[in-house]
């Protein structure tokens, strides 16, 4: 599901994602602010360690370079179709009809405009919540394996990596007492006390919308309405939200607490198939593909938005913010409901992004067990055999993904390799800012490729001219791949190998040691990342310049990504 640090929440989740893991870190660390879009700025210049965009536009203007558009299929959990920002480079099919019903391309999906969404019905609903990975799975084994006496010595292949998978399963749905959880009670109890303060403030303020930043200024009339504007303050402060208002807060909150409460509920019984009920396929088939709806928007377009508009929001409009690609579209696959996404669902988003012409993928999701990881791994051979990148999220849970699970992954279960088309992406702030890497983003010294701005993200919300800051890998991810798209929009002829080996040999190494996520060791970005860098978008397009198309007999094999960066 869509990433967060605790756990990983959905459609609103990186609103949230400092809750309880963050909050407590930055009781012990005072951030500083950043300015709207700092993302795109450059260090050298601006005093911020973002990606050096408009250094890299006036590279590119410097070589009267003419661009082409590049489509990039963004597969998420919705997203604002009607938005001021976005709407005009929404990617739309051009060989369907709109709302005729019928199947005009005779690709299997009918009036699928503006992509596809493979968690929704025939009859027009859609998969809003579902279930755990690990519930799931422990339930399909439980009878197979519980309270018996398993010798894994006479187990092997595909049975031994089942049975692997049940006892990681067993121990993540039951627990071992090794790690504390959330205690369900206090945050009940939270939530309780959060909702009865937005209460009070929506009847003292007058207004029943209001965002952290209107709580700040309102002056409290008495020591009740005093005591509700503290609890809450503190939550948007904590969680760096004062752009969001208290509805968006408040509706994040239940749903993370829904998604605990299923958690628990997972020890005792069988997860609810939701989908099963709404999207009606065999699950067990990946061959059973024509399944899902058009509606790329349904009721959960936060996440999918505010990634789509990092991308390639419009620039230069003097509308709310700038995305990074100038000539860009965006197809959007919904595939990730608020609780674990399907590894059938995202195998069949990648392989349609790739047949519909997307060149780069954004992946801001992830869960902790992986069933059917062979039909993703298909899928991503798939996307490497036609040219495509993909971009996937490292996670915000604060932990090593050398050492902990986090699907899907570049790691390719059949033949033990690692696929050379995909890029895995960790989260990266600002020295002013708490630090150049965020405190919750996963890290890995082999999983992780590069790091990329991820703290105080200023992007497209649902609304259509509404904006506002979202934090973490998930929007890291989407950084990385606008970088890729703007270097294809310019260089078209470059492989995802090329891609790669620009935007990780260009990634500047920040200047001394780097906080740990998860913890205050102090260590070199290059030993929890393959690159031990931030990427820069400048610094890659020169690099992309200097590369011929693989073609060439010049280019006799594509380039390796595994040179030391630049320090910057």
């Amino acid at each position: 599901m869509i990433q967060s640090l605790k756990a990983r929440w959905a459609t609103f989740a990186l609103l949230f994602v400092v809750f309880f893991a963050t909050a407590q870190q930055d009781k012990k660390e005072k951030n500083g602010d950043v300015p709207k879009g700092w993302h795109l700025l450059d260090k050298t210049t601006d005093g911020y360690q973002g990606i050096s965009l408009n250094k890299a536009y006036e590279f590119i203007q410097s070589k009267n370079l003419k661009g082409k558009t590049v489509v990039v299929a963004v597969i998420d959990s919705g997203i604002d179709t009607l938005h001021e920002d976005l709407k005009e480079i929404l990617w739309r099919n051009p060989k369907e009809i709109p709302g005729n019903n019928i199947d005009d391309d005779q690709n299997g999906y009918v009036d699928d405009i503006y992509g596809w969404n493979f968690i929704g019905g025939k009859d027009g609903r859609n998969v809003k919540q579902d279930s755990y990975e690990g519930a799931r799975v422990y339930h399909k084994l439980k009878l197979k394996y519980a309270g018996k006496e398993i010798d894994p010595s006479t187990l092997q292949g595909d049975e031994l990596d089942e049975y692997k998978i049940w006892l990681k399963a067993k121990k993540k749905v039951e627990g071992d007492g090794a790690e504390g959880g959330i205690d369900l009670v206090i945050l009940t109890r939270a939530l309780k006390s959060a909702v009865k303060n937005d209460s009070i403030l929506r009847q003292a303020m007058g207004k029943e919308v209001y965002t952290g930043n209107d709580l700040d200024k309102y002056e409290p009339a008495n020591s009740v309405e005093k005591s509700a504007k503290g609890g809450l303050l503190y939550l948007f402060k904590a969680n760096q939200l004062m752009e969001s208002t208290n509805k968006e807060f408040i509706d994040g909150f239940s749903d993370f607490v829904g998604g605990e409460e299923r958690k628990a509920e997972a020890k005792e019984k069988a997860p609810t198939d939701y989908r099963k009920e709404i999207v009606g396929d065999n699950e067990t088939d990946i061959n059973d593909k024509h399944y899902g709806n058009p509606d790329v928007m349904a009721s959960t377009p936060f996440h999918g938005t505010h990634v789509a508009g990092i991308i390639g929001a419009i620039r230069k409009n003097e509308k709310g913010m700038d995305g990074i690609a100038d000539n860009v579209k965006i197809m959007m696959i919904r595939a990730v409901p608020d609780g674990d996404e399907h590894d059938k669902d995202i195998a069949l988003a990648i392989r349609y992004a790739v047949d519909n012409g997307a060149r780069v993928v954004n992946m801001s999701f992830g869960k902790d067990f992986s069933p059917e990881k062979t039909w993703v791994d298909d899928a991503v051979k798939y996307a490497e055999s036609k040219g495509v990148l993909l971009i996937h999220a490292a996670g915000n849970d604060g932990k090593n993904i050398d050492t902990a699970d986090n699907f899907p992954n570049a790691n390719l279960k059949a033949s033990k390799t690692r696929a050379d088309n995909w890029i895995t992406v960790g989260a990266s702030g600002d020295a002013k800012a708490g630090g150049i890497t965020a405190n919750f983003s996963n890290y890995g010294k082999e999983q992780v490729d590069v790091f990329a701005p991820g703290v105080k993200i200023y992007s497209t919300i649902p609304g259509g001219n509404t904006y506002g800051n979202a934090q973490g890998t998930s929007m890291a991810s989407p950084v990385v791949a606008g970088t890729a798209a703007f270097l294809l929009t310019y260089f078209p002829y470059l492989t995802p190998q090329q891609l790669k080996y620009c935007l990780e040999k260009s990634a500047q190494q920040p200047v001394g040691k780097v906080k740990k996520p998860g913890s205050d060791d102090e260590v070199e970005l290059s030993e929890i990342s393959r690159t031990g860098g931030v990427i820069n978008a400048y610094e890659a397009a020169k690099i992309a310049s200097t590369l011929e198309p693989a073609s060439k007999k010049s280019d006799k094999k594509s380039p390796k990504s595994t040179m030391k960066n630049n320090k910057g």
